[in-house]
């Protein structure tokens, strides 16, 4: 724990000259052309940062790296267990592929401004796919590999893109996701319809090409190489858009978050420092997804702009083969730091409790654990602080912001951490609660959390050609503020706690609850490994509380008794006001593909009402098992 924080003078300032502030970060960044203004207030919906400066993402990922003299440094990292390989990169290669696939996209008549699709596994192309694009100034919509067609269908209308990339297959724990039948079947269905398709051929699995539209990769590559084919850098505004990344869990027309050139640039290359602590040269691991803007931000940008090395991994955190595969990731390439979601810990914890497996490895070099993703419960934070011996930071961000909003600045010095916060807010955030006529509210007394306008660098400006909607959906509610859609309150020093989304705040009786809170008390059971709780339908209260309960492996008591502690304990805690007195043991939780709980599919089954199966979930048989659950107890 450092004495001496640097946090407080640091934030303060950010807020009182933001543009300073900023100016200075941004020199951390190889410029083409210099900012006419470091923010201009009077473009788009709340202003935009480094108007008139030019620049090129790819170039300040790879080329100045190698420019440098740093070409021999590993870039990249792959390691699959489901492949059972390890694959590792350097700058120079790197750079290399990237030239390579941009200049075979320019045959294809991608240009700047022009969108392309990434429909791709956790694969090293997956990277250099994302770099080729922002090298060429070309617009990348990743899409979650193995989506449902219909709905990549609706992103491929929304983005229209003139080219998609793709791969034979994904792999998951003892099967293969065709990945083409369901590019085929999303072609079908869009209006807008891709020129070409270039296609990734994985041994798993070798897919049919349909000859006109699709294109055999690693042939494209054979012959770029053979023909010395090689793309530049094209230079482009700091406001041009980089990529559009749609938000999980849309319904209808989805909603594209743009992230420009210049502000993602700057507030990543801020972060891996100051934030994450990292030392260009130094191995860091993000366990995301690339389909997930944390995947972005710190598999691929975050990393490579600082000139750290990054990991890749294709596996799970149990299964393949155990619970002790992120501790084999760790020591085996000695990463210093790795950011995952709660979830994983949680699923780690309920397989091997006592942390048998962690003993295994050599962990020696391992200084920090980051959480986000969703609300990190402190009993999880605790076990992973016991376990590993090093600090454990949760922190809180969101696709829109593309960043933290709030954490533990451990390259400033770290905080006291308080169990249950993301700690507190980062340079450029200033964070209110406030009630509903946008008041701020006293310290400890729940509300929505909002951020103040300008939002700083990284943020969205807007929703991919919907400003409207931007402003609608983010900017009306609350004027002159950022509305996060979460819930929760400071307390009187300032820490930040988030207790959940605004609509899993349930009105009991006309009391206001946080099923946040109520969770962290179901999760302090010594037999709970997970949990989630949600507000059911009641003709009295209006809503209950109900809580899901996975109990750890080897829990040998009944689940009924366990279930009466549980309700014990609420009311213990709580109080009669909770009115909690529903708790069911099941096997498993659904969650999305990223590790987050689907608490509204499971609230629409527990009230009877319509639900659709959400696009990313993980197992779609866990939702009949809670079917089955709640048609014994409800």
């Amino acid at each position: 724990m450092s004495a001496a924080s640097r946090y407080h003078e640091v934030h303060a300032r950010s807020l009182q000259d933001p543009e300073g502030f900023w100016a200075e970060a941004a020199r951390a960044i190889d410029w083409i052309e210099p900012a006419k203004k470091v923010f201009d207030p009077t473009m788009g919906a709340y202003g935009r940062w480094f108007a008139g400066a030019v620049v090129n993402t790819c170039y300040n990922a790879l080329d100045r790296h190698v420019a440098a003299g740093r070409g021999d440094q590993l870039a990249l990292i792959h390691d699959s267990p489901l492949t059972n390989s390890v694959t590792r990169i350097t700058y120079a290669e790197m750079l290399r592929e990237v030239q390579t696939l941009a200049a075979i996209m320019q045959d294809f008549g991608v240009g700047k401004g022009d969108r392309v699709i990434l429909y791709m596994p956790m694969v090293p192309e997956a990277m250099v796919a994302m770099l080729a694009c922002a090298r060429i100034g070309a617009v990348h919509s990743v899409v979650f590999g193995g989506f449902a067609a219909k709905e990549l269908a609706t992103r491929i209308d929304d983005a229209t893109p003139k080219l998609v990339l793709s791969a034979s297959c994904g792999i998951e724990p003892g099967r293969i996701v065709q990945y083409k039948p369901l590019l085929d079947q999303a072609i079908e269905l869009s209006d807008n319809r891709p020129k070409a398709c270039i296609i990734l051929q994985r041994p798993e699995h070798v897919c049919e090409l349909k000859p006109g539209r699709d294109y055999d990769w690693a042939a494209l590559r054979k012959s770029a190489l053979a023909n010395g084919k090689l793309a530049a850098c094209v230079p482009v505004l700091a406001t041009d858009p980089l990529y559009v990344l749609y938000t999980s869990g849309t319904t209808g027309k989805p909603k594209g978050v743009v992230r420009d050139n210049g502000g993602h640039l700057v507030a990543l290359k801020w972060s891996m420092e100051y934030l994450y602590g990292i030392k260009p040269g130094e191995v860091w691991w993000c366990g995301s997804d690339i389909g997930w803007v944390v995947g972005h931000s710190y598999i691929i940008y975050g990393p490579l702009i600082h000139g750290a090395t990054s990991v890749m991994y294709e596996g799970k955190p149990v299964g393949t083969p155990d619970a002790g595969a992120f501790w084999r990731v760790i020591a085996d390439h000695k990463a210093v730091a790795l950011f995952t979601a709660p979830t994983a810990f949680r699923a780690i914890r309920k397989e091997d409790p006592e942390g048998t497996l962690l003993r295994q490895y050599d962990l020696s070099q391992f200084r920090t654990l980051f959480l986000a993703g969703e609300r990190a419960d402190p009993p999880t934070v605790e076990w992973a602080e016991q376990q590993l011996k090093v600090p454990v930071i949760d922190h809180w961000w969101q696709t829109e912001t593309g960043w933290c909003i709030a954490g533990n600045p451990v390259g400033l010095g770290l905080l006291p951490v308080k169990h249950g916060s993301p700690t507190v807010p980062m340079p450029g955030y200033q964070v209110d609660i406030v009630d509903e006529a946008a008041k701020p509210v006293p310290a400890n007394t729940m509300g929505s959390i909002v951020i103040k306008l300008p939002m700083p660098p990284g943020c969205l400006p807007t929703l991919w050609q919907q400003e409207d909607r931007f402003k609608e959906s983010y900017l009306s509610e609350f004027p002159g503020y950022y509305k996060t859609s979460d819930a929760g309150f400071k307390d009187e020093d300032g820490y930040v706690f988030v207790m959940g989304r605004t609509d899993d705040i349930i009105n009991v009786a006309g009391h206001r609850l946080s099923t946040g809170g109520m969770e962290e008390i179901l999760a302090s059971h010594p037999d709970v490994a997970e949990c989630a709780v949600l507000g059911i339908k009641d003709a009295i209260k209006g809503e209950v509380p109900c809580g899901f309960l996975v109990l750890k492996a080897g829990v040998a008591r009944s689940p009924s008794v366990i279930e009466k502690e549980i309700v014990a304990l609420v009311r213990d805690k709580l109080g009669p006001v909770a009115a909690f007195k529903l708790a069911i043991t099941v096997g498993r939780l659904p969650k999305t593909r990223s590790g987050k709980i689907l608490r509204g599919t499971i609230k629409k089954i527990a009230d009877g009402e319509q639900w659709s199966m959400p696009a990313t979930i993980e197992d779609p048989k866990v939702l009949e098992e809670i079917g089955e659950a709640l048609k014994s107890r409800v």
